[in-house]
C-alpha cells in the first residue's frame, strides 16, 4: 500500500511519546499538553489519514483502525521510532492497541479509547458524532459562536466536559477541520459498532483511562478493556468528557509522564501473529 504523509508535530526531548487523535479531531486538540508532556518526552502529534491537514488514504484502501495504524507505524519509521510511549483518545486508542499488538509501544495510555461499543451504545456514539459534524457544517455564524464561551458549548457540549476552556482560534480550527473531513464517514463506518480484535496480545502495560462524563463512548466500556488486555490498568477521570484534553490537561499530562516513567524499563513482547 502506497504511503500516506502525515501532517504532524514534533516537540520537546526524552523517551518517545506518539500521541494519536479521535474520530474527527487533529493533532491540534493536544496542544494543552504539548508544553507540559514536551519536558519528558521527544512528541510526534499526527493527523490521521482523512482529518486535520493529512490526506485521506489511497482510494480502495478502507479506513479502518488496522489501516489507519499502518500510517501512523510508517510517520513512526519517519521519525527514527522504533518503539515508543503511545497515547491515543477513542479511534486513537484503538489505533495505539494495535501498535501495541504489532510490537511498537513501550507503554500505552488509551484515553476511552473505541473498539468495544456494543448495540446501542455504538449507534448513540455514532449519531451524537454525526449530529455534531452537522451542527459544525450548518451552523450559522460558527464563527462568531465558537468565540463565546455558550457558543462552544452548545456545539461542542457533548464531547468536551469544558469547552469553554479552549482557546476559540482552536477550536474555530478544530470545527473548520472537522465539517471538511473527507475521512469522517468511511472512517466512522468501520470503526464504531467493529469490534476491536487481538486485545490479549498487546504485552506492554496499559492505562486506561475514562471520563465519567463521556457520553459517545460510555464509561462501563473501560471494564471490558480491564477484563481483556493482560496488562491493563483501568482509572475513571471524574467529571471530564469524551475528549478531556483540554478539560483537564495537567491531569492528563500528569497521567501519562507517571505512567511512562513507572514502566519504562518494561519491553513489549514481540506481537503474536495474527
Amino acid at each position: 500500500m502506497a504511503g500516506v504523509e502525515l501532517d504532524h508535530h514534533r516537540g520537546g526531548a526524552g523517551d518517545p511519546l506518539v500521541l494519536i487523535h479521535g474520530l474527527g479531531h487533529t493533532w491540534r486538540g493536544w496542544r494543552p499538553m504539548l508544553p507540559l508532556l514536551e519536558e519528558s518526552f521527544d512528541v510526534l502529534a499526527v493527523d490521521l489519514p482523512g482529518f486535520g491537514y493529512s490526506p485521506p488514504l489511497p482510494a480502495g484502501v478502507e479506513s479502518s483502525p488496522e489501516h489507519l495504524a499502518d500510517a501512523v507505524e510508517r510517520a513512526m519509521d519517519a521519525a527514527g521510532f522504533s518503539t515508543a510511549h503511545l497515547a491515543g483518545n477513542s479511534l486513537g486508542g484503538w489505533i495505539s492497541l494495535e501498535l501495541a499488538r504489532r510490537g511498537r509501544a513501550t507503554t500505552v495510555t488509551a484515553i476511552s479509547p473505541a473498539g468495544l461499543a456494543w448495540g446501542r451504545e455504538a449507534s448513540l456514539g455514532a449519531g451524537i458524532l454525526r449530529a455534531e459534524r452537522w451542527l459544525a457544517r450548518n451552523a450559522p455564524a460558527p464563527d462568531a459562536l465558537l468565540r463565546h464561551p455558550a457558543g462552544r458549548t452548545l456545539l461542542a457540549g457533548p464531547t468536551f466536559a469544558r469547552p469553554w476552556r479552549i482557546q476559540p482560534d482552536d477550536m474555530i480550527e478544530q470545527s473548520r477541520l472537522f465539517a471538511d473531513a473527507p475521512g469522517f464517514e468511511p472512517t466512522l463506518e468501520k470503526t464504531l459498532g467493529v469490534q476491536v480484535r487481538g486485545l490479549d496480545a498487546v504485552h506492554c502495560p496499559v492505562l486506561v483511562l475514562w471520563g465519567t462524563r463521556d457520553v459517545i463512548l460510555l464509561p462501563r466500556q473501560g471494564r471490558r478493556f480491564e477484563r481483556l488486555l493482560p496488562n491493563a490498568e483501568l482509572r475513571y477521570l471524574k467529571g471530564l468528557g469524551h475528549v478531556p484534553m483540554s478539560d483537564d490537561p495537567e491531569l492528563l499530562s500528569r497521567a501519562i509522564t507517571e505512567f511512562a516513567a513507572r514502566n519504562a524499563s518494561r519491553v513489549a513482547a514481540p506481537a503474536a501473529a495474527s
